[in-house]
């Protein structure tokens, strides 16, 4: 028997909201992040699973249904967004036992584990690059850049009104062809996340310099990270679909570089949204990695 998560907003002490799902009670805690189209709803399952094992949060990012959305661009450069998590899991009780991070929710928790690892025990990362493979594989990869070239659609200033227009007819496809999971109950979800606005999402993309370079200026062109800022000496498992379409495979070589406690599990026949496709298989990889009770 499953039950509907319970909701909540986590009012941050730098006036942030953020609207918050829950379920489980066990004495593990998980702290769980979406990407784009999301919204927490995708844990859903996930949740439940690990229900009798852990306490399990997750969170509608800045800027998306529920969660504060400030109008700036510059409020969704990542020193604001990882600011939010490590509050979140202060005012949750820090450490967390597990952070759970897929896509732009990865990117978040890539730098939160690296600048203050000890907010977290431990760290799951699903299809989301590292911050510096994804640096590199953007300038010297073609297949990245066009797999990537999305990017900079989505920071069109008339974005928003492709995306909706038709019913969001372009957001589906992001998910492939017809996928099984994507049953009429969560396309409506997904209808009614993005019809609260596309803005705050998609100011992610705007915000942030990782993206095809398109100009001899761009910023992708001088970025530049010393290894120390992004390593990470938190134990990392990186579970990866490797149908991703965005997301190439290649942006886990040399991984051990900047993740020194690194494993990782990659499901070949699973794509970029394998919290859909395989929730048993996330969940039973989430439960390996909770404390021994």
């Amino acid at each position: 028997m499953t039950t509907a998560p319970r909701h909540f907003d986590l009012t941050l002490p730098h006036g942030i909201t953020l609207a918050c799902r829950g379920a489980g009670a066990g004495r593990a805690r998980v702290l769980l992040l979406h990407g784009f189209p999301e919204a927490g709803f995708v844990w859903d399952e996930v949740m439940q699973r690990l229900a009798p094992q852990a306490a399990c949060v997750a969170p509608n990012l800045r800027g998306y249904p529920g969660s504060s959305a400030p109008a700036d661009v510059e409020a969704y450069r990542s020193r604001h967004l990882v600011a939010d998590i490590g509050a979140v899991i202060e005012a949750l009780g820090a450490p967390v036992d597990l952070l759970v991070a897929h896509d732009w929710g990865g990117a978040l928790a890539w730098a939160l584990a690296a600048q203050r690892p000890e907010l977290m025990r431990r760290l799951l990362i699903v299809n989301a690059p590292h911050p510096a493979a994804f640096l590199r594989e953007l300038r010297d990869n073609p297949a990245q850049r066009s797999a990537s070239a999305y990017m900079n659609f989505l920071c069109r200033p008339d974005a928003e009104a492709l995306l909706a227009a038709g019913g969001h007819a372009r957001l589906w496809p992001f998910f492939g062809a017809a996928p099984a999971w994507l049953t009429p109950e969560m396309r409506e979800q997904y209808l009614a996340s993005w019809k609260t606005g596309l803005t705050g999402p998609l100011n992610y993309y705007r915000a942030s310099p990782l993206r095809p370079a398109t100009e001899p200026d761009d910023p992708l062109h001088t970025l530049a990270w010393p290894d120390e800022a992004v390593t990470v000496r938190v134990p990392t498992t990186v579970l990866w679909g490797e149908c991703d379409q965005a997301l190439l495979p290649a942006l886990l070589h040399g991984l051990e570089r900047w993740v020194p406690e690194l494993q990782v599990r990659r499901v070949p026949e699973a794509s970029h949204w394998i919290v859909h496709e395989q929730p048993a298989l996330v969940a039973d990889q989430i439960r390996r990695l909770l404390p021994a009770t």
